[in-house]
């Protein structure tokens, strides 16, 4: 079973790139995608739901940014088994966190959670991530886990955390590819950062003037998505009848403007 992750889909040349690339890249038999930043650099649509959908994508994922379009939340909720946002948010709130889908006789379950470091004040990942292991452990023989989190070191622990109860803890949210890919002593593949799907010359996907004028001024301003030259980034993980990661590869691919 070979399953890729694609990092956080930014704006329509991300999400073009995408289409671009999975017409030409398939060898991989289960593909999950950070989808939080889709819409326009924030949040998703219903349209945007639809067209990812339709490039193949058996999970999205999300992130704190997921709420930022209106309709999101309706997305979210009519479409549980396809779309995820983060575990840990209180009860009550609108979708879910984690899934288990069927793909060539495996039973992947993937769960997404949100870290707590630098970010907005939200419940524990760790004892979440127990919680839907606890559910989910006897029911799927693979299970993902997208870390939607800012401080590299959180990250870090958390994969440490679940090293050996899960296959795979890959980090989302800074869309910069880290190159520290590895499997944990326990078999349990980590990368702390997957990158994202977007125009190369920006500031993590937006307009460099845009990005410049916030940091530099401290005054809000709106971002926009850069265009130009497009790149897809993730991680294409191999994994065998038993369960375990056998082999593994940064995707970092250049994608012509059209």
């Amino acid at each position: 079973m070979k399953i890729l992750f694609l990092g956080d889909i930014v704006g329509k040349p991300g999400r073009r790139a995408v289409k671009k690339f999975l017409s030409e890249f398939r060898d991989f038999d289960f593909l999950i995608a950070n989808v939080e930043n889709s819409a326009g650099g924030f949040g998703i649509t219903g349209p945007v739901f639809n067209e990812l959908k339709e490039m193949g994508i058996d999970v999205m994922t999300s992130g704190n940014h997921i709420w930022d379009k209106k309709d999101g939340a309706k997305v979210l909720d009519e479409y549980p088994e396809f779309i995820l946002r983060p575990a840990n948010y209180p009860p009550g709130v609108m979708g879910k966190g984690y899934t288990v889908r069927k793909k060539n006789n495996f039973k992947i379950g993937v769960i997404n959670l949100q870290g707590r470091v630098f970010m907005d004040p939200i419940d524990d990942p760790f004892r979440k991530a127990e919680e839907i292991l606890d559910e989910i452990r006897s029911e799927a023989d693979i299970i993902i886990v997208d870390f939607h989190a800012e401080a590299t070191a959180e990250k870090q622990a958390l994969g440490w955390f679940l090293d050996g109860k899960v296959t795979a803890v890959i980090g989302t949210h800074t869309h910069v590819q880290t190159a520290d890919e590895r499997l944990l002593k326990k078999g349990t593949f980590y990368i702390t950062d997957a990158g994202m799907c977007g125009s190369v010359d920006s500031v993590i996907g937006t307009k460099i003037e845009d990005a410049l004028y916030r940091i530099r001024f401290q005054i809000p301003v709106r971002f926009n998505v850069a265009k130009g030259e497009e790149e897809v980034q993730g991680v294409l993980i191999e994994i065998d009848n038993a369960g375990r990661v056998v082999d593994y590869k940064r995707i970092k691919e250049r994608i012509e403007s059209e």
